[in-house]
């Protein structure tokens, strides 16, 4: 599978935009790894110093990540997704910072195209995990000199009570609109061992995996949080 369809993720940035007209916004004070806002580490998953590193970031959203490690690391950042409209949102918010970039594209093709390398690639509930592994992972690696970072928070693969999947294809999943309304899609729902079966199939090795809980959400955990070093 290339890619999620983008229905979905276009119907919740339409909601969004709809509920409030976009524009600027203060940076957040920190980067936001989990369901929980202020739970979690911080920039440093990324690295000890940001300065002037170049940071990825596979399906920005409305920038919100991405604004902060430019503004407050200094790192130079491109935040691209697959839907136009979160885009557009993330330029309204966070346009004005230098060192910032937004982009639509798929993740896929964006990093099969032509480019520099980066110091950093992540994900926050974004690419990873939507895109089939076996494809993107690989990629990523194209993108990354060796001894250099990946790090990504997905939603962890027993919340609520699920099991991980014990097969390489997707599961079915849903996304929530603002309006509730629920659509479904593809997710690739791995607990942290076939995580690292497929990193160390794309050329990484797995240095680091964190689950993180939600009160609300009962015992289960809610977000799985790893990071890895190309090889």
């Amino acid at each position: 599978m290339l890619a999620p369809t983008a229905s979905a993720w276009r119907a919740h940035a339409l909601q969004r935009t709809a509920a409030g007209p976009p524009g600027p916004l203060a940076v957040p004070a920190r980067i936001e790894w989990t369901t929980r806002p202020g739970h979690g580490p911080g920039a440093d998953v990324l690295g000890p110093d940001l300065r002037g590193r170049r940071i990825l970031e596979l399906g920005c959203g409305a920038g919100h990540n991405a604004a902060h490690l430019a503004h407050h690391h200094q790192a130079r950042v491109i935040g691209v997704d697959l839907v136009g409209e979160q885009v557009r949102r993330a330029r309204s918010h966070y346009g004005r910072l230098p060192h910032l970039r937004f982009t639509a594209a798929h993740a896929l093709h964006f990093l099969h195209a032509p480019g520099e390398p980066f110091d950093a690639v992540y994900s926050v509930f974004g690419a990873i995990g939507l895109v089939a592994p076996e494809l993107l992972l690989p990629a990523i690696g194209r993108r990354l000199p060796p001894g250099r970072i990946l790090a990504f928070s997905v939603p962890h693969p027993q919340r609520g009570g699920r099991s991980p999947s014990c097969e390489d294809k997707p599961s079915r999943d849903v996304v929530t609109l603002p309006d509730r309304t629920r659509l479904p899609i593809a997710r690739w729902e791995y607990a942290t061992d076939r995580w690292d079966k497929h990193l160390r199939h794309a050329g990484f090795w797995l240095t680091s995996a964190q689950e993180f809980r939600t009160p609300a959400a009962g015992p289960w955990p809610t977000t799985l949080l790893i990071r890895a070093r190309r090889f």
